[in-house]
């Protein structure tokens, strides 16, 4: 039977958790941003029906001006 140190198998513990949480953290941000790509939270269509449905006529640079913002905020 092998026998190690105790402070060795605690480091093992410790560093396989720690590259775990890193590997985990990496792997959910991926799926994260891949998610978000095939399913955008709002689209040009969603932005025509809501102002349409305060009953302005929304204008195609009006339309492209409220995505365009979007996008910059959801990318700080």
């Amino acid at each position: 039977m092998f026998l190690i140190s105790t402070g060795a198998f605690i480091g093992a513990v410790v560093g396989a958790l720690l590259g775990g949480l890193v590997a985990g953290y990496f792997i959910a941000q991926a799926v994260f941003k891949n998610q978000l790509k095939k399913n955008p939270p709002i689209n040009e269509k969603q932005i025509r029906v809501m102002l349409s449905s305060m009953g302005r006529k929304p204008s195609e640079a009006q339309v492209r001006s409220i995505m365009r913002s979007m996008q910059n905020e959801a990318g700080k």
